[in-house]
């Protein structure tokens, strides 16, 4: 059995940590807010991490996932799944190892996500491609 890339960075010879920080840049280019990584690798078997993003409205939401989804396609990187509409307030990007979450500010607050993964640590971007 070979060791197959478990995610579009891996496939692109990028690590979930390398692609992080031009994710977090690509959202403040959109302005998000509240951004928050949550290192899963110790807790979970199906993500590394999660990046939860707050958008303050429906376009916004929008712009948001879509110019995370524009920069990343410039790299060669293509989500499993995108799920959500900006209408629904919570829209997935499924990168693999790298889930984002763009929430309505009520949303993300109903859901709590930071809450129901409290156990897993929280990452800030460090070096080339964070501001």
């Amino acid at each position: 059995m070979t060791n197959q890339p478990t995610s579009s960075a891996e496939q692109r010879g990028r690590t979930p940590e390398e692609i992080l920080p031009q994710i977090w840049v690509l959202a403040e280019d959109k302005l998000a807010r509240d951004p928050v990584v949550l290192d899963l690798r110790k807790i979970s078997g199906f993500a590394d991490y999660f990046l939860i993003l707050t958008g303050n409205s429906e376009p916004h939401i929008k712009a948001i996932v879509d110019g995370i989804g524009k920069g990343l396609r410039e790299w060669g990187l293509h989500p499993r799944s995108v799920e959500g509409v900006p209408a629904s307030h919570w829209t997935i990007m499924d990168y693999g190892d790298i889930v984002i979450h763009v929430f309505h500010p009520e949303t993300r607050q109903h859901y709590a996500l930071e809450f129901l993964w409290n156990d897993a640590d929280r990452w800030t971007p460090q070096g080339e491609g964070a501001r």
